[in-house]
């Protein structure tokens, strides 16, 4: 499985881990990636996201009702 956020689309990025003598390897920067469930009172259901630390703040300010809208628009969910 991927390491992507359901709702905002964020993937892990890519850059060099720089030592101290600034010899450069390849490393990748994950995301804060949770699995959470949420329930939505207007289907009375719960549902699972893998979201983003960022993208539950955006859940908690807006809701959750708000937040998937958003998503759909966006194209990140189905």
């Amino acid at each position: 499985m991927s390491r992507v956020c359901e709702l905002t689309g964020k993937r892990a990025m890519f850059g060099n881990k720089v030592s101290h003598a600034l010899n450069r390897s390849k490393r990748r920067f994950n995301i804060n990636l949770l699995k959470k469930r949420f329930y939505i009172p207007e289907e009375d259901k719960w549902i699972t996201l893998k979201v983003s630390a960022s993208a539950l703040k955006t859940i908690n300010r807006i809701g959750i009702s708000a937040a998937i809208d958003e998503a759909k628009s966006k194209g990140f969910l189905k």
